[in-house]
C-alpha cells in the first residue's frame, strides 16, 4: 500500500483502479487527472511497483523468452526521441508489443506527463511546443500542463536535465 506512487491502494486488499498508473497509462483513453500527474514521474507505460514488492513474486523466475526482453529502441531512448515519433513510426516500432494498447494519442499523453515531470531542459520545452499544434485536444491539454511544469522549473532555477 505504501509503495504505490498514486496511492491507488485505498485500503487493505482494496485498489482504486482509476488511480493506478497501469490503468491510467494503458487502459484509459481519457485525460489523466492533474493530481495524479506528478506522482506518475517518468512512467509512460504501466508501473508495476506493486509487483516489485509483492511477496508472491519472490518465487518468480526472470523471463528468458526474447519476446519479454526490452527492445533496443525503448531501452535507452530519450523521452524527447519517443515523443517525436510520428503515428506511423509509433505503429512500426510498437508492432507486436502491448504498447499498442495505449494508442498513439495515449502514447503522446503519457510522454507529455513524463516530460513535464523531468528536470527543466530547453530541449524538452521545444519538443513540447513543436508537437502541440498537430496533437489532439486531449494531448494538447497534457502538453500544456507539461509546458507549465517545465517553465516553473526553469523560472525556479531548478536542475537542468541532460535528457
Amino acid at each position: 500500500m505504501d509503495v504505490c506512487p498514486t496511492k491507488a491502494f485505498v485500503g487493505p486488499f482494496e485498489l482504486d483502479a482509476k488511480r493506478c498508473i497501469s490503468y491510467l497509462t494503458i487502459e484509459s483513453k481519457d485525460a489523466i487527472p492533474e493530481p495524479l500527474r506528478i506522482p506518475m514521474g517518468n512512467r509512460i507505460f504501466g508501473c508495476d511497483d506493486c509487483q516489485m514488492v509483492c511477496p508472491w513474486n519472490k518465487f518468480a523466475a526472470t523471463a528468458v523468452d526474447p519476446v519479454f526482453q526490452a527492445r533496443p529502441e525503448f531501452e535507452q531512448a530519450a523521452l524527447t526521441t519517443l515523443f517525436a515519433w510520428s503515428e506511423a513510426t509509433f505503429l512500426d516500432k510498437t508492432q507486436g508489443t502491448a504498447i499498442r494498447r495505449t494508442g498513439y494519442a495515449g502514447w503522446l499523453r503519457n510522454i507529455s506527463v513524463a516530460l513535464g515531470n523531468a528536470d527543466y531542459d530547453p530541449e524538452i520545452l521545444a519538443s513540447l511546443q513543436a508537437k502541440r499544434p498537430t496533437s489532439t485536444p486531449m494531448v494538447q491539454e497534457h502538453i500544456d500542463w507539461a509546458i507549465r511544469q517545465q517553465i516553473l522549473k526553469r523560472d525556479a532555477g531548478g536542475p537542468r536535465s541532460t535528457s
